[in-house]
């Protein structure tokens, strides 16, 4: 029998690609959803998957929800990753094998990324899942490191291709890894084939790397539009949220501008082409026609 995953936060953009993939596998899938959340209807229709309603404050009562699950798939958003220390807990009760964090982003390991403010939930989740797989040898994580979304990215957060408009950052040609949602999805599905190979470490994927100035110009080149663009710079947004934060302010439109210096910025490791996990996991990527295919596809 095949094994049994849970996903948490299933409902959200990237937790239904990774359902699709999971089910496509052969998975029997639990879709673990907020309780009085109303969004299950987003979910697709099989009789291999259920859905429960959780507390993600209580290990105890997410341990009775993980019994008989080998694999606990978090996608829970940035706003809400200090839930993940309960799910870890109660993964680690009800005797799941293996953990994968929300991360789902840049590179883990890299110390200049580490110390942006926005992060700061996330490497304390990749400690802690350090602390307690020392401390319980029959547990064990895997962090993703997929760079940005790509397709997700291109209605807005990357480009916005159907608007014909871009912010783009320190001038547009730094490159970055880029990986569309379905295929986070299959490299899920590759890591619970490869579990012993993928223990306690982060695996990186990418379906591309690109810069915002390659994907603007496959755009132009397509219909000709000219584009409305602002220009930013990466340093300057880190001083002026950092003063910010100075000041106790810390709403997400004051931590986003870290998440882009992530991506856009120098040194924080955004291309992962020497040290790719995609043969291990079964991802072909994605070629330099299917890229500029995928963004022609929303003119």
């Amino acid at each position: 029998m095949a094994p049994r995953i849970a996903v948490a936060g299933a409902t959200g953009e990237l937790g239904i690609p990774i359902v699709i993939a999971l089910l496509a596998a052969g998975y029997h899938v639990t879709a673990l959803t907020r309780e009085g959340s109303n969004n299950a209807s987003k979910l697709p229709t099989s009789s291999n998957l259920s859905v429960i309603e959780v507390d993600y404050s209580s290990a105890q009562s997410l341990a009775i929800v993980l019994k008989d699950h080998a694999v606990v798939v978090s996608t829970l958003t940035s706003t809400s990753v200090d839930d993940q220390a309960p799910l870890i807990d109660g993964a680690i009760i009800a005797g799941v094998a293996r953990f994968i964090p929300s991360e789902f982003g840049s590179d883990v390991t890299n110390s200049k990324r580490n110390q942006l403010p926005v992060f700061e939930s996330k490497v304390n989740t990749h400690r802690y899942l350090e602390t307690v797989v020392a401390e319980n040898p029959n547990f064990s994580y895997t962090v993703i490191c997929n760079g940005a979304f790509l397709d997700w990215g291109l209605h807005g957060f990357l480009i916005n291709v159907p608007r014909h408009t871009a912010t783009v950052y320190n001038g547009g040609d730094i490159p970055f890894a880029a990986t569309n949602l379905d295929t986070i999805g299959k490299a899920i599905v590759g890591v619970i084939e490869h579990l012993p190979e993928t223990a306690n470490r982060p695996v990186y994927i990418q379906d591309a790397v690109v810069t915002q100035n390659l994907l603007i110009s496959y755009a132009k080149e397509k219909d000709g539009v000219e584009w409305d663009i602002m220009h930013e710079s990466t340093e300057a947004m880190l001083i002026n949220s950092s003063a910010k934060i100075a000041k106790g302010i810390t709403g997400w439109s004051v931590m986003q501008p870290f998440v882009f210096s992530s991506v856009f910025g120098d040194g924080y490791g955004q291309v992962f082409s020497d040290h790719l996990d995609n043969k291990l996991l079964g991802l072909k990527g994605l070629t330099d026609a299917e890229v500029r295919a995928l963004v022609e596809s929303l003119l």
